[in-house]
Parts: structure tokens; sequence; C-alpha cells
């Protein structure tokens, strides 16, 4: 895969959770506290947020998932990146993807921790009642997987040619469950099957499950096999229920994931709140890519008020150490990413393209958009340009890349409906 740019818990864990938390929370005072964290100093910030670009909008509720990826967020809040910038990020920890949603449509939320997918379907309409929507950043790159339960190990099903055999040759219903039906895990699953010669609408079954729930329904056989975000796959494995048969790095490496989105309206009425907004979580994003940092922040998110689980389990492969738990173990080469000097968070067009053409592809968008125009609408190149040069954040020299996935297949939005057109298997 080469990507072409231009430039449930456990609560026996809660005691040492909360105490790793503590201690993470007094090195975030000392911090914060200091001149020039993520190359700015407290007094400069202070000042330009306070001058006729002052936030319209003091206090932004920001909502999340359990999630390993949800950190920019929790990072921002809870160690004071958000003070930097004349803003007071209140995060709000939800149960579901519709959840988010429905919480941005009506305003409880002004912004969220969101699926890039979700979004998409929300702007087209098909994704739940049509709204103007906005992407301010791209959150992270990589860090989801698909997991399969022990059962079709059993079997000999191990990986996507196993599977499809499988498949084949069983007569019964397999079931597969992502996140949202217009989500990032929706098309990484689709997409994986489909390379594999199952065709995803037709060969299986597609339940939408959320992500703190899925170890437990893969445990009482409510399904074979999903695709989440982590921990939740590397859960699985601990807990003895199933093993990892794909990382979505290895679909597409360097691909986008979650977003920092909210309403058109939101970036409207509230221009230097939204700013402030990518300011203070693009810097407590480059904080976290510093890789000292990841152990710390492990630690913090693991508490109960966040993703709520064993800090080992998310601080394995959030520095990218993979156990696959039938016996494969590396180093990846394309981890879970924050930053990576602003590669990961450029809110590229062609990102957005993607996604509108597997909902095309699926028969959730039953005719061809604009895509880019529609990219043009949602991504917020120019919010995002303005908060990374006041941050000192390099930006490439295009808002379009090219990609090609493990399959061999590129992608390089100059023609997407010839793109739709070409996969073979399809709605």
């Amino acid at each position: 895969m080469v990507d072409k740019t231009t430039t449930q818990g456990d609560d026996e864990h809660s005691e040492p959770l909360d105490s790793g938390r503590r201690e993470f929370l007094k090195k975030s005072v000392l911090v914060a506290g200091a001149a020039g964290v993520g190359g700015w100093s407290m007094s400069a910030a202070t000042a330009w947020a306070a001058g006729s670009d002052k936030p319209e909008k003091p206090e932004i509720n920001v909502g999340f998932i359990p999630l390993t990826d949800c950190a920019p967020i929790v990072v921002a809040s809870v160690m004071g990146f958000d003070k930097k910038y004349g803003i007071k990020i209140n995060v709000s920890k939800e149960a579901s993807w519709a959840g988010v949603r429905d919480k941005l449509l009506n305003t409880e939320l002004d912004a969220a921790h969101v699926l890039y997918g979700l979004v998409y379907g929300v702007q087209l309409g098909i994704g739940g009642p049509q709204k103007g929507m906005a992407v301010l950043m791209t959150l992270n790159h990589n860090g989801q997987s698909i997991t399969l339960s022990n059962q079709l190990r059993e079997k000999g099903a191990t990986d996507g040619r196993s599977l499809k055999r499988l498949i084949d040759n069983d007569p019964r219903d397999f079931t597969f469950a992502q996140t949202f039906p217009t989500g990032t895990h929706a098309m990484w699953l689709s997409y994986w099957l489909a390379a594999h010669g199952i065709d995803p609408l037709r060969d299986v079954k597609t339940i939408v499950v959320p992500p703190p729930q899925m170890v437990a329904n893969m445990r009482v056989g409510n399904m074979d096999g999903y695709c989440v975000g982590e921990p939740w796959g590397a859960r699985a494995i601990a807990d003895g229920i199933g093993f990892t048969a794909a990382t979505t790095q290895e679909i597409w490496a360097g691909h986008p994931e979650k977003v920092l989105g909210c309403t058109q309206d939101f970036v409207r009425q509230y221009p230097n709140s939204a700013r402030a907004l990518t300011m203070a979580v693009l810097d407590a994003a480059r904080y976290i890519d510093e890789g000292q940092n990841r152990s710390d922040v492990s630690q913090l998110i693991a508490g109960k008020t966040y993703v709520n689980a064993p800090a080992e389990i998310i601080e394995q492969r959030f520095k990218g150490v993979y156990d696959n738990g039938i016996g494969r173990r590396w180093k990846d080469e394309n981890p879970l990413r924050f930053h990576d000097g602003g590669r990961v968070n450029f809110p590229y067009y062609s990102d957005a393209m993607w996604f509108m053409t597997q909902q095309r592809r699926w028969g959730l968008l039953r005719t061809d958009p604009d895509y880019l125009a529609v990219a043009k609408a949602v991504n917020q190149v120019d919010i995002y340009k303005e908060a990374a040069t006041q941050l000192k954040i390099s930006l490439p020299a295009s808002s379009m890349r090219e990609v090609t996935f493990f399959d061999g297949k590129v992608w390089d939005a100059r023609d997407p409906r010839a793109y739709v057109d070409s996969f073979v298997i399809k709605a």
C-alpha cells in the first residue's frame, strides 16, 4: 500500500488506572504551564486569543466514544491545551455513534470525535436527518482491526481467503458487525470482504453494534466477526474469544479514521471558536505523537471516565506492538498516528471523496454526488490552514493525495465515478 502525498471495561483495574491517571495529571500541570508547549508560549497564545480573534463561545462541548483514538480530545481538555487558545473543552463520553450524531444535530454537542463516514452520511442525508456538516481536521490515521471469532478459527478461517472458502462451503448465515452504516468501520469491513470475493451485501449479514459492546456480543455468539477501533480488537484476544484477521492499515496504510466534526452552523456562528478548538486539538495530537508521552496518555485514557479498559491492552497497539492472537507478533510500520508532522491532520478532499465512493459502491447513495464539491463544502481546509500556520505546522502542497490499496487498486480522485464502476463486487 503506497500513499503518495505531495509534501466493558473491567472494574478490578480501576484503582491502578486511577492512580496512573493522577500521576499523569500531575505531569500535565507541569507540561501545560511550561513555556513553549507544542512550540507555543502560554503568553503568546493567550494574547492571540484575546484580540479580534477571541473565541465567540468560550466553552465548547465535545463528545467522544470510548476508543483509543479519542486521545487528542481527552488530552486537549485534561492537559489544558484548550486554555492556551482561550476556550474550555468539556468532554462528554457517548454510548454510540448514533448518539453522537443526534447530539450534534440538536446542539447538545458543539463538536465531536466522530467517524469520517458518519459526517458525510449526515451531510448527504443517508446517515440520519440531512444537515450541513463540517470536518475541522483529521484526528488519526490507522489503528482499527477486523476481528474473527475463535469458532471460525477452529473451522480453518484465519484470513480473508480461508474465510471465503468457509463461507462458500458452509450453508449457515454468517454475521459481521460494524459501528455505523455510513461509517469508517463499515467501509473497511466491506472493502476487505469484497477484496477476498465475499459480497458483504449478499454472502453475509451485517449488524450495527456500538464499539464498547463488540467484545460482549462476540462472547455470546451474536456475530462471527467485527470491525472496530482499538482497544476492542486487542481486548478480544486478551479475553480469549477472537483474533485479528487484518488491521485497517494493511488495507490502506495511512488511512484517515476519526475526525473533529461539527455542523456548518457551528462554524458559521463561532468561526473563532472553531479555529481555537482546531488549534487545541492539533496541539494535543502533536504532543501525543512525541513517543515518550504515549505510556502516560495510555494510562490517562484507560480510566473509567474515558475508555475504561486495562492500560496495558491500550498501550500495546497504541505503540504499534501487535499480536494477532494466533501466533504472529510484529512491530507495525504504520501504527496509530495522531500527528506525524501534520500529515495526519490535514483534511484532504480526496480522503472525503473516497468515503463517498464507497457509500455509492454499496448502494447507500443511489446516485453519484458532485464528489469534489461536497468535499469542499464539508472539509474546512481554510480553518485548518489558519490553525496549522499559527502552530507552525507544515501544510501539503495539494488538498488531494493518491493512494494504492492492499488489493492493488489505485485511488487518485480524478474520476470518482469510474472508480466506483471499476469494482466487480458492488450494489
